[in-house]
């Protein structure tokens, strides 16, 4: 079996302004990475479909994807917090991003491929029960985890979280669904600052100084996540990929290359084989220095691919 790729030209079309971080450029330097490597022709590629509103409803308020659309401009953008713009596009550009996920969990599931990387944006990790935030509208990584426990067969789920921010809104929505176990390493004190301090058995946060070496970053790994989905046993694995906590990128101060991710991703991938039948999705998240983004996704794939 193959490797899933999913993504849609239209993610493209959300943008913030020409100074935002979270740019549409993201996607672009990972395409072309994608293609010059010849990686890109070793993947099925497939197109993001729409979410579904009751997906949405899994993870999310009732009214969450209204309120939303209310505030959605017909020209400019409109700022939803500090740092989290819509423009005309958004919600369109966030429904494939949310979609994506689902349809990578979907090809999962059915055998059609091993595992799925689904590269699309805006990102997810941060958008909580009822609030979009930190550059999120709907999480995506929580929607597919929601999408795949509706599944017979599927009791136990794991989000792992390598942004270099910590992933809140995964927290705050399964936070007291002992089903899904979520585990996070992230630069604190660090934005966002919400449920880094929270106390669950299924919530393993693993803050990590500015400029901790990548070798602390591996420890946490090794003995926290490791040890943690050795007792869950899930059936499935979920990935927020969040690639900012590279040494070059300009949002954080955490030291990771490309070598660490594909370390990260063959230790989660030996977990989806012996527990998950090789059951794995990962979801696109951060990453803002556009070449080492991309490359570091190019190291995710090579191994998820192998």
């Amino acid at each position: 079996m193959t490797t899933a790729y999913i993504s849609h030209q239209d993610c493209s079309l959300h943008n913030m302004g020409p100074e935002h971080p979270e740019s549409p450029i993201r996607l672009h330097a990972i395409q072309r990475v994608l293609e010059r490597s010849g990686l890109i022709d070793q993947l099925l590629s497939l197109q993001a479909p729409h979410v579904e509103a009751e997906q949405i409803k899994r993870v999310h308020a009732e009214l969450h994807q209204t309120r939303l659309e209310m505030k959605l401009p017909s020209e400019g953008v409109v700022y939803t917090d500090e740092d989290t713009a819509l423009c005309p596009d958004s919600l369109h550009a966030a429904s494939l991003s949310a979609g994506g996920a689902v349809l990578a969990t979907d090809q999962v599931l059915s055998g059609q491929v091993k595992n799925a990387f689904v590269a699309t944006r805006p990102p997810g990790h941060h958008a909580e029960f009822k609030a979009a935030m930190g550059f999120c509208f709907y999480n995506n990584v929580a929607i597919a985890a929601a999408h795949a426990l509706a599944h017979e067969g599927i009791e136990r789920v794991a989000i792992l979280d390598f942004d270099v921010h910590h992933g809140n809104g995964t927290v705050d929505i399964f936070k007291d669904r002992p089903e899904v176990l979520v585990c996070s390493t992230f630069q604190h004190p660090f934005y966002p600052e919400r449920y880094c301090e929270i106390d669950r058995p299924n919530i393993i946060n693993c803050p990590l100084p500015a400029f901790s070496p990548a070798s602390e970053w591996r420890e946490a790994v090794e003995t926290r996540w490791l040890p943690a989905l050795e007792e869950h046993k899930p059936d499935m694995i979920f990935i927020s990929a969040g690639f900012d906590a590279h040494k070059e990128d300009p949002m954080a101060d955490l030291n990771l290359e490309e070598e660490d991710y594909r370390w990260v991703t063959e230790q989660l991938m030996a977990v989806a084989n012996k527990h998950c039948n090789d059951r794995l999705v990962s979801v696109l998240e951060g990453g803002y220095n556009p070449i080492a983004l991309a490359f570091s996704v190019l190291a995710h794939l090579e191994a998820l691919s192998a």
